[in-house]
């Protein structure tokens, strides 16, 4: 492998394992009120914050951690201004306690947060304007995933702003350099000591949120359900349970932090977790269970890349298909095994829909998860699915690039109309 590459992939796993506690999409907005309130140096008297679609359907019914079971944009925002600490990126929410939750409260109570849709095609946008009571203003707006903040003003006078130095639309420029073999060349060969710290955090804090989604009641209890004796106490069952549950404990609110993977906890417990219980099960050396990592995470990001942070698209099914090439790969699998394992995975449960972050994401990680493991086995039986069948096609690199091409284009109106949906159910 080129210096170039292994340099870029590196670069994409620090980029994209970032500590995250709760729903990425309600915290990014905790995130930029925080930054807000920080950049205009006292308490906010009043809020206004223009949101795309996007976030109003990813924060419409999760639970924002340690708000005491509560949700939505102004609990985001309220949250975000009694938590105050915006070095914390993603984990702002972490330190939010009883006199936090008093505080945020008040403020809920006594001042104005006004929420309104952005006027917008980019899927991911945050805009926070704030004004104190002695006539200071100041403005933070976030595009295109969670933390990369883009315009920062005070007073009206612009201290950032990036808004046009990436005109595309991808989320990272180094995805780019993503394909299959790389990836693969790439886990095989990686210095572990330059992604070990970061692959280990991701196995021990998701593994460690699945624990407690399986020992105590969140969200809608599907891993407890798949431990029970209702399913078969299998290996691939037991995957399921513990990514599944995992999601319970996050979508209820529970404040453990979680390693994200494009931009999403869902999608790091998804691509990590399956990894880390097949790896224990079979006793296998941690030094090849985090090379699978590597695989399962760069597969993940390469697959969402081309889709964009958010979409109609469920993240589950890249970090699905992801987390089955890692099995194989733990599993002795290499090109072969696992081209086949993604092409079957995305000709099976490509048309999974995202209809925001909320507890039944637990049961589309098991279905997700499944389904790439059936790709798997289908492909270790003898079987495949070919090149014209649907929006499969010749080579695994150009079926990655159809899934994405009709998530991003062709799913745009269902993103449209799931929103209008769930509004109208309101």
């Amino acid at each position: 492998m080129n210096e170039r590459t292994y340099k870029a992939y590196v670069q994409i796993l620090e980029d994209e394992l970032i500590v995250a506690t709760g729903c990425t999409e309600p915290i990014a907005i905790a995130f930029a009120s925080a930054k807000a309130a920080q950049v205009l140096g006292s308490e906010p008297e009043r809020i206004s914050i223009s949101v795309s679609g996007n976030i109003i359907k990813n924060v419409h019914s999760v639970t924002v951690p340690n708000t005491g079971g509560q949700h939505g944009v102004k609990t985001a925002v309220a949250a975000g201004i009694a938590a105050g600490d915006a070095d914390k990126g993603l984990d702002v929410l972490s330190g939010l306690n009883d006199d936090g939750r008093a505080y945020m409260a008040r403020y809920l109570e006594e001042h104005e947060i006004r929420v309104e849709f952005a006027d917008t095609s980019e899927p991911f946008y945050i805009d926070v304007r704030v004004f104190g009571d002695n006539g200071g203003s100041a403005r933070v707006v976030m595009a295109k995933n969670h933390t990369n903040v883009v315009l920062v003003e005070r007073d009206g006078e612009i201290l950032q702003d990036t808004r046009t130095e990436d005109p595309s639309d991808g989320e990272n420029a180094l995805t780019e350099l993503l394909n299959v073999a790389d990836i693969l060349e790439f886990a095989d060969t990686v210095d572990l000591a330059d992604v070990e710290e970061m692959l280990s955090r991701q196995a021990d804090y998701n593994y460690a949120i699945s624990c407690e989604g399986l020992k105590n009641d969140w969200g809608g209890r599907v891993g407890k359900l798949y431990a029970s004796d209702a399913y078969p106490d299998d290996l691939l069952t037991q995957a399921k349970a513990a990514a599944a549950a995992g999601s319970d404990a996050r979508m209820g609110g529970c404040p453990m932090p979680v390693v994200i993977v494009s931009g999403s906890g869902n999608q790091g417990i998804t691509a990590s977790v399956p990894i880390v219980v097949y790896a224990r099960a079979l006793d296998i050396p941690r030094e090849k269970m985090l090379r699978a990592l590597a695989v399962s995470d760069l597969i993940s990001i390469y697959q969402k890349s081309g889709i964009g942070c958010l979409s109609a698209f469920c993240g589950a099914v890249s970090a699905g298909t992801g987390a089955a090439c890692g099995i194989a790969y733990l599993l002795g699998g290499r090109m072969e095994e696992i081209k086949h394992t993604i092409v079957n995975s995305l000709g099976t449960v490509s048309g999974m829909v995202c209809d925001g972050a909320k507890p039944s994401c637990a049961a589309k990680i098991a279905m997700a998860i499944e389904s790439g493991v059936f790709g798997y086995r289908l492909f270790k039986n003898g079987n495949e699915f070919y090149a014209g069948d649907g929006i499969v096609t010749m080579g695994v690199d150009e079926t990655i690039r159809n899934v994405s091409r009709m998530a991003r284009e062709g799913m745009r109106e269902t993103d449209r109309e799931i929103l209008r949906i769930m509004i109208d159910s309101e």
